[in-house]
């Protein structure tokens, strides 16, 4: 397993298109109990960025696509908007990124001729304030900047878009920004399910898909989009842009016509891309390449049009309440339930001894829960791994999670004798979900 502290990060992104969404200090609790670090909004909402303040986690903030006609035209409009609405609140509030318009190549009054202008004259916001290096700026694309994502060595960006992308692209290389995709494997399985199988979209695919160009092998749609986009700057010649995923994620409830869209499914997607992502595995074209992920969306969205699924992106209700259990930190949970890559790389898991005594499992419990740094909130009661409610399963839960944080070595398992090393995935045998 990769270091959690290092590497690719999970974020997820605050969408407040609802009318009964908690207020943001209440939101900002929410999102420090699950220890999510990383949160991206779509605009720069005062009460929003000051309940971020002094809370470490990190910020992506947005110029919406109805003020880039303003951003465009004259660079006073972005100075007094980063004096006025970003100044003031950093950098006790930790913002990082700013995004200029969103999938404006989607948009029906297509502004993306003015993107990229509108992004040059908030760069040129951030050098006046000398912030140019701290906070990166960008812009949001869907999938639908490319003509061609299949297969991935053959992506192509949508030629009617060359005149925009192209500055933004030279853009993004010189200011070392990355390109942000919004990517969805959800609509290609609903609207293809014939040609796109529920396994491949959900990373739980047994089979291959084979680029016949590359040779390269694909279990999940998700590296082959990402891999598509790849594929597409090599061919501009734009080798050094890093991908960044702003949005992905599953509905958990659809329309009649939506069958794909369910709970179980939401969890299954968000948590194997949690894992997929923190492994640092890379995707089959840029194996090991750290790549930044945003899960689409921290709440329902009920004032969202379009199908029931539009409104039920959500990991939470609006009243706080979990839609599905998920884990954010890639340990515990994630790693203890079906690990694909075990065969890959001789995985082993760290559980507990059946001989030891109850009173040396309970102190191993309280000293790995507690100096040990192990996150145990999943074994208390009505979480997702407390049951079976025992020593051995709870102990074998905590001895896993510090074993995999501390790089699966010998003596992160020892535990005073009390831990066991396998090679095999106790989730098979020790029901933990």
């Amino acid at each position: 397993m990769a270091g959690f502290c290092s590497g690719s990060i999970v974020g997820v992104c605050y969408g407040r298109n609802a009318d009964d969404l908690p207020t943001p200090d209440k939101v900002v609790e929410l999102i420090k109990l699950h220890n999510i670090k990383y949160v991206r909004i779509y605009d720069s909402n005062i009460q929003v960025l000051k309940a971020f303040a002094n809370t470490g986690v990190e910020l992506m903030v947005a110029v919406p696509n109805s003020d880039l006609l303003a951003f465009s035209q004259f660079q006073s409009n972005a100075d007094s908007w980063l004096k006025n609405s970003i100044l003031p609140y950093y950098p006790a509030t930790k913002i990082t990124y700013i995004t200029v318009g969103l999938e404006v190549t989607e948009s029906p009054d297509n502004s993306s001729a003015l993107v990229v202008p509108a992004m040059h004259n908030v760069l040129a916001a951030l050098k006046k304030a000398g912030l140019h290096k701290r906070i990166k700026v960008s812009s949001t694309h869907s999938l639908g900047v490319l003509s061609r994502s299949f297969p991935p060595s053959a992506g192509a960006f949508n030629s009617s878009h060359a005149s925009f992308l192209k500055p933004m692209l030279e853009f993004l290389a010189e200011n070392q920004s990355p390109f942000m995709i919004d990517l969805y494997p959800y609509y290609a399985y609903r609207d293809s399910p014939k040609k796109v199988s529920l396994d491949y979209a959900l990373f739980e695919s047994s089979s291959e898909v084979i680029d016949p160009n590359t040779g390269l092998l694909y279990t999940n749609m998700f590296d082959a989009q990402i891999d598509a986009l790849y594929f597409a700057l090599m061919a501009l010649n734009f080798k050094t842009i890093k991908v960044m995923v702003t949005e992905t994620g599953w509905p958990s409830k659809g329309s009649p016509k939506e069958k794909g869209a369910t709970p179980d499914n939401a969890q299954t997607y968000n948590t194997n891309l949690i894992r997929h992502v923190l492994n640092d595995t890379g995707t089959p074209a840029k194996p090991g390449e750290e790549l930044d992920v945003y899960i689409f969306s921290l709440f329902n969205e009920n004032r969202k049009p379009g199908l029931e699924s539009e409104r039920n992106w959500g990991l939470f209700y609006p009243d706080k309440t979990s839609i599905y259990n998920l884990d954010f930190t890639g340990k515990g949970v994630l790693d203890m339930t079906n690990s694909t890559d075990g065969s890959k790389n001789g995985t082993t898991w760290c559980i507990a001894s059946s001989k030891a005594s109850e009173a040396d499992l309970q102190n191993a419990i309280d000293w790995a829960c507690g100096p040990g740094n192990v996150d145990c909130s999943a074994i208390q009661p009505s979480q997702p791994c407390f049951e079976p409610d025992n020593l051995v399963s709870h102990a074998s839960f905590a001895f896993n999670s510090y074993y995999q944080q501390n790089g699966a070595s010998d003596v992160a398992c020892s535990f005073g004798g009390k831990g066991v090393k396998v090679d095999k995935d106790p989730s098979k045998s020790i029901p933990i979900i």
